[in-house]
């Protein structure tokens, strides 16, 4: 069987941890995020990796704010 990395959209991104696509696209601009994939409509592609590393900056976040 391939290696088939999951692929998330904005969307899907945003619903799961209850966030902006502006917020997304802030921290991507940043750096907080590695190697955000495109699809051929320039569309943005969260991968498994971008997923915890959105994961790790909540987690931060709130510990900061504790």
């Amino acid at each position: 069987m391939k290696n088939m990395k999951i692929q998330y959209s904005t969307k899907e991104v945003c619903s799961k941890f209850d966030v902006t696509k502006t917020t997304l696209f802030k921290w991507e601009k940043e750096g907080k995020l590695n190697k955000v994939q495109k699809d051929w409509r320039g569309w943005r592609l969260f991968s498994d990796e971008n997923i915890n590393e959105i994961r790790d900056i909540i987690q931060k976040k709130i510990k900061e704010n504790v």
